[in-house]
């Protein structure tokens, strides 16, 4: 064995095993937030990310191991590190175009799950060889490290205990350090640094490998001018905000009539200021039924509670169109509320908590007039909130005549929707459910309450609307409200499928806007449909 005199003490193979694990681990955690712009962040996409990385671990061990057993070289294992460093550096310069352009290829040869399709592919083209690489660290240090089977227990347990330290410490820093500081690019340089640290580190003890170290460090200075960019919609110019929380990737884009707040690079708008005053054309200005639908003669008075308060475009509105009405809301990223204060007037007086919607009303014993549910984001539907559970706790905090309007953002036209999954569990909660269809988008604003009056309100209650534009709405949603039959497909704590059936609603949306680039696809080629775009 051709060992280096860095490598006698094994405190330096116990910390290559330490940084490897931690490297690993933010490497995974890198990749939920380069995918989620993209492919959002929902629990499939996760099994897609850790099933592909476990693949490639388990890879890299059954290599390692054999590797090690056949020619015990540490000289192969800190290149496989170096390399493995170099490609990591390289993600924030490269993933995002790999990404683009896979969706690219498969949107037209995939009909079915695209986003499954489109993200395992991502993360097997992105993540798989790296992280192969590093799973070859684990069986390759037990071989330089055991001397005899005296002691082969506790170093193999020190080794375990190196790595395990690594992966916590890993898991932490990214989600709550450097994600949110610097952003999901400068955090996979940060850790390829790190990996590259102890290859040149290694090699320059061993007075060898100068070329390939000096290389890796050449690739990663040029990586660090040109992937610290932590701009994920590359395409846009002149963003007012792009960053990232905890949370979100976010990206605020401003014009001179609005101001928007998306979340996705590819699902649209989150939330939106009309910098005029005017109604957003949107699914706020249906929402704006409800608190006409209540007991309220005034709804001014109605004391209304947003669960996803994202940037306050619905208290904007509800203020701006009926006075100065109570409103208070539940965002559980406070970044969101700081782009709301900052970019989107969001007015001091209204008080947002940053929480968990659902651990919100758990927490308090306050009723409301209106509660509105927007929480769901894209295809990401938090599953504690669209259980029955959930929105019995929703009724638990209406006062007697209280309405309920929750944002469902993925229409799809099969009776086995996510929509018609929720309005079912609804249904099973509240007496008067009715649903209406957002003009020009997959959106529907459903209303419930135990209110039988709700409807006689509306009509009764629209009339006194001073604003004519807001009229014209209420008639348009009050002519369009149709009444919803729950039937028997219930969510629940224990079940609630919401990914899988809003990727079949995903998969119909995609269908449908491709369809013409298909067809021109087949007439025409390829040329033909970069001349249709």
């Amino acid at each position: 064995m051709n060992t280096s005199s860095i490598l006698k003490n094994k405190i330096f193979l116990y910390l290559t095993e330490f940084f490897a694990g931690m490297s690993v681990m933010a490497v995974e955690l890198g990749a939920s937030r380069l995918l989620a712009p993209y492919f959002s962040s929902s629990q499939i996409v996760w099994t897609i990310i850790i099933g592909t990385i476990m693949i490639a671990m388990a890879l890299g061990n059954i290599y390692g191991g054999k590797s090690a057993d056949k020619d015990p070289n540490p000289d192969k294992l800190y290149t496989r590190i170096l390399i493995a460093g170099v490609w990591i550096a390289l993600i924030p310069v490269v993933g995002k175009y790999i990404i683009i352009g896979i969706s690219a290829l498969l949107i037209f040869a995939v009909n079915t799950n695209f986003l499954i399709w489109a993200a395992f592919a991502a993360c097997m083209v992105i993540f798989v060889f790296p992280l192969f690489l590093l799973g070859t660290v684990t069986p390759s240090l037990a071989k330089y490290t055991v001397q005899s089977l005296s002691d082969s227990g506790s170093i193999v347990g020190t080794l375990g205990a190196f790595n395990t330290i690594g992966s916590i410490i890993g898991t932490f820093v990214p989600t709550f350090v450097s994600i949110p500081a610097v952003g999901t690019s400068i955090t996979f340089l940060i850790f390829a640094a790190i990996l590259l640290g102890l290859g040149i580190i290694y090699f320059v003890s061993k007075k060898s490998g100068w070329k390939k170290s000096a290389a890796s460090a050449v690739v990663f200075l040029l990586c660090c001018i040109f992937g610290a960019s932590n701009s994920f919609a590359f395409w846009e110019n002149n963003l007012a905000f792009e960053g990232e929380s905890v949370y979100n990737y976010l990206q605020v884009k401003e014009n001179d009539r609005s101001v928007i707040l998306s979340t996705n690079v590819l699902f649209g708008v989150q939330s939106i200021l009309i910098k005029d005053e005017g109604l957003t054309g949107m699914y706020y200005d249906y929402a704006m039924a409800a608190p006409l639908m209540t007991g309220k003669e005034n709804p001014a008075e109605c004391n209304t509670l947003i669960l996803g308060m994202g940037t306050g475009t619905y208290a904007h509105q509800c203020r701006a169109y009926f006075g100065d009405m109570l409103v208070e809301g539940v965002e559980i990223d406070e970044k969101i509320t700081d782009l709301a204060r900052t970019y989107f007037e969001l007015p001091e007086d209204v008080s947002v908590t940053t929480y968990d919607g659902r651990a919100y009303l758990n927490a308090i014993d306050g009723k409301y007039d209106v509660i509105m549910v927007d929480a769901y984001q894209d295809i990401t539907i938090p599953f504690q909130m669209s259980s029955a559970e959930f929105f019995s706790l929703v009724k638990e905090h209406l006062a007697e005549d209280g309405v309920m309007v929750v944002n469902m953002n993925m229409r799809g036209s099969g009776e086995d929707s996510i929509n018609a999954w929720l309005s079912d569990t609804i249904g099973s909660v509240f007496d008067e459910v009715y649903t209406v269809d957002v003009k020009g988008s997959t959106n529907r604003e459903l209303f419930a309450s135990d209110n039988p009056q709700m409807m006689e309100n509306l009509k009764k209650h629209k009339e006194t609307v001073a604003d004519e534009s807001l009229l014209a709405m209420m008639h348009t949603v009050s002519e369009n409200l149709v009444p919803y039959e729950a039937g028997n497909r219930i969510m629940t704590d224990d079940k609630a499928p919401v990914e899988l059936l809003g990727m079949r609603v995903i998969d119909e949306l995609i269908r449908n806007e491709v369809a013409y680039y298909k067809d021109v696809y087949e007439q025409q080629g390829i040329w033909g449909v970069i001349d249709a775009l």
